[in-house]
């Protein structure tokens, strides 16, 4: 994985000590808080409900151990003693002292991280799949282009400053793991026939109040213009988007006001002005991060382990756990493991203690390379681990209550903190998913349903990403009551869509009978092995709305409360 050069260390050293020096005059009224709130959200530090939360940037999803145990420190010295993973592989601190941030982002950069730009009107925390790099269906690893644009946006001072927040995804697989369409930009690297990289660019994606699906701008760019090409499509946004309408700043809009083929034309001629300068990717650039990525120390391994095998027939929760949560490895003898952090009522989805960070950072180790993955869907991963160290590997995540065989299921829900914590949301998502999980605790019954994301925002934020689940529930505010809004049909992927709501909202005692009505329908009406999404694209909603609303008890109030 790549490590911070000189430059890296200087950049990182001399924010902390800013930020430093900025939140001792905050705290000495020397600033106030008008004038401080920009400066701290630069270094990632939002005002909650309760406290300040701190979010540390995880780049394009990559943790070593000593990363992993560096944040189960500042989880345990500094907060409460868990951290949140985000769907943007981040980590949130919620239980934050003002006067203790310094010393956090002095850890940080102590093991090479940082909280930069975690927030602001810039560029965002660069994503890709978790299991970049290892996927059994990978074409090309992303990482090193997705390192590539970290150290090109960190603090360029061009784009600190844009309209709106601007989020950048990479993937490079059969299957689009990253989300790459519901991003400002969406980057697809591919090979043309000749072994060419380039790269297939999507444009106006995003989730939130507007939701829209990004539209390819260009199919074919070559990989060495990816940063101009970039610089192109930011500097269009960066004069025309508007600044007026926080809610209509974001590049979605500034594309679905123009049209695709205006907004192509205006980046292309734009492009063709800077394309040939400095911003053109060597090789020799490109070789120089790449080689932080290569492949660690591989044995050769048999296709076939009879311990393994063994161990699948003889011990049927384990067998359960790896037709769940075992990914596919592009080498012989190799798996990528999914860790729920998804128990049930336990913890939040996304939460993870101090102490089960400790876990998995020793276990990264002792069945792996010392590296840890975060996921779009919140939960960690392993990327590199011997088949025949599963079961053991198995044992270990169960003795810390993280071997639940979930991934993909109705219970690895995705939520957001809700309003539990967050200022901004109207109602609470973490009730409502663990509601969700009690009611559906029988891994029978959720294996007997397959395939189904279950996403949860507590605003229009859409911090859950609940637009693009199977099943979106998104908190409304209605005459000071919480209520919660359902959407069917969503998806992310190669194939993403945006998910179409039901009808009027529901109170949050009625969500668990809701969603039992919800796969009610599902399962009266799927053929074979049919999926949810797929009878929902079949079938549409109607079934589904006569199943919910039709002499039901709840309609009235529901009505009431759309209104």
């Amino acid at each position: 994985m790549y490590s911070y050069d000189d430059y890296d260390y200087a950049l990182v050293r001399e924010r902390v000590d800013q930020f430093r020096d900025q939140v001792a005059r905050r705290l000495n009224g020397e600033l106030s808080e008008e004038e401080f709130l920009p400066l701290r959200l630069q270094n990632g530090l939002y005002l909650q409900k309760h406290a300040y939360m701190l979010r540390a940037a995880i780049p394009y999803g990559v943790l070593s151990s000593h990363q992993l145990r560096t944040l189960a420190h500042i989880a345990r010295t500094y907060d409460k003693g868990y951290g949140h993973f985000t769907t943007r592989q981040n980590i949130q601190f919620n239980w934050i002292q003002l006067e203790q941030a310094p010393d956090i982002l002095d850890c940080l950069a102590a093991a090479q991280m940082h909280a930069i730009q975690t927030s602001g009107n810039c560029v965002r925390n660069v994503t890709t799949e978790a299991f970049a790099g290892v996927a059994a269906d990978e074409i090309i690893d992303p990482r090193p282009l997705a390192e590539l644009l970290r150290q090109w946006s960190t603090i360029n001072p061009e784009f600190l400053f844009l309209p709106r927040k601007f989020k950048i995804a990479i993937s490079s697989a059969e299957q689009d793991r990253a989300a790459i369409k519901v991003h400002d930009i969406g980057l697809h690297l591919y090979r043309d026939n000749s072994g060419e990289m380039l790269l297939r660019v999507y444009v106006g994606g995003g989730l939130g109040r507007t939701p829209i699906i990004g539209l390819a701008i260009k199919n074919d760019l070559p990989w060495r213009h990816l940063l101009s090409y970039v610089e192109a499509i930011l500097r269009v946004y960066n004069r025309h988007g508007r600044r007026d309408n926080k809610y209509k700043a974001r590049i979605k809009i500034l594309v679905k006001a123009l049209g695709i083929s205006a907004f192509a034309d205006e980046v292309e001629r734009e492009w063709q002005a800077i394309n040939s300068g400095p911003a053109e990717v060597t090789d020799q650039e490109y070789q120089r991060i790449a080689a932080a990525f290569t492949a660690p120390a591989y044995e050769c391994l048999p296709a076939v382990d009879i311990d393994y095998n063994t161990a699948l027939f003889s011990h049927p929760p384990f067998s359960r756990w790896v037709a769940r949560n075992v990914v596919a490895h592009k080498v012989t003898g190799y798996a990528s493991v999914v860790i729920s952090t998804k128990p049930g009522t336990s913890a939040p989805p996304g939460d993870v203690t101090a102490e089960q960070m400790d876990v998995i950072a020793l276990l990264a180790e002792q069945f792996g390379f010392g590296e840890i993955r975060v996921a779009h869907e919140q939960n960690l991963v392993l990327p590199d681990v011997r088949k025949a160290d599963l079961f053991n590997l198995w044992q270990a995540l169960d003795l810390i209550g993280m071997a639940t065989p979930n991934a993909g299921l109705l219970t690895d829900i995705i939520a957001c903190p809700g309003g539990d914590y967050c200022s901004l949301a109207n109602a609470k998502s973490i009730p409502i998913a663990q509601a969700i999980q009690q009611r559906f605790e029988d891994l029978d019954y959720l294996h007997d349903l397959g395939d189904i994301s279950l996403n949860i925002s507590g605003c229009m934020n859409a911090c859950g990403h609940h637009h693009i689940g199977n099943i979106g529930v998104l908190g409304v505010d209605k005459n000071g009551s919480e209520f919660y809004q359902v959407t069917l049909g969503g998806s992310q992927g190669n194939d993403s869509c945006l998910g179409k709501v039901i009808g009027p909202a529901f109170s949050a005692t009625e969500m668990p009978d809701v969603i039992e009505k919800v796969l009610a329908t599902y399962k009266n009406y799927r053929e074979l092995d049919e999926t949810f999404l797929a009878v929902v694209q079949r079938i549409g909603l109607e079934p589904f709305k006569e199943h919910l609303y039709v002499n039901s008890t709840s309609v009235q109030t529901a009505v009431e409360v759309a209104q």
